[in-house]
């Protein structure tokens, strides 16, 4: 299946990843917005992790992943836009969000996408097509 992802600079300079296929628009399994903006972010996960940036450590807390997450957690920000269609199905503008990464290192030094975590919608000017 191919993917309609890009990824532009917006008027700062900041990158983000334009996801131009919405695949889930009004599933009923999906509950809430951000939720579907999670999923409709996840075809775009090569591109996200690859702009992302202000990479923080945090130690590993939990007993329960003592065994995968032994050398702690790496996060990382980045950003992502989903379209919003009118009537007609064209587009009308993009809902810019932002997401933490959640990276898990590994023993064997390498970093595994754990999860995406705290997306918000920015309130900025959202971006015209």
């Amino acid at each position: 299946m191919e993917r309609n992802i890009s990824v532009i600079k917006d008027v700062n300079g900041n990158q983000i990843v334009i996801v131009n296929d919405i695949r889930f628009k009004g599933k009923r399994n999906i509950k809430g917005a951000l939720a579907k903006a999670k999923a409709n972010a996840a075809q775009g996960i090569p591109e996200m992790i690859e702009i992302a940036q202000n990479r923080r450590f945090r130690e590993n807390l939990e007993k329960k992943h003592n065994k995968n997450a032994r050398y702690g957690w790496y996060r990382y920000d980045s950003r992502f836009a989903i379209p919003v269609f009118d009537e007609n199905n064209d587009v009308l503008r993009y809902n810019v969000f932002h997401a933490e990464l959640v990276m898990r290192h590994s023993e064997n030094k390498k970093l595994y996408l754990y999860d995406i975590i705290n997306i918000k919608k920015e309130t900025s000017t959202p971006l015209e097509p």
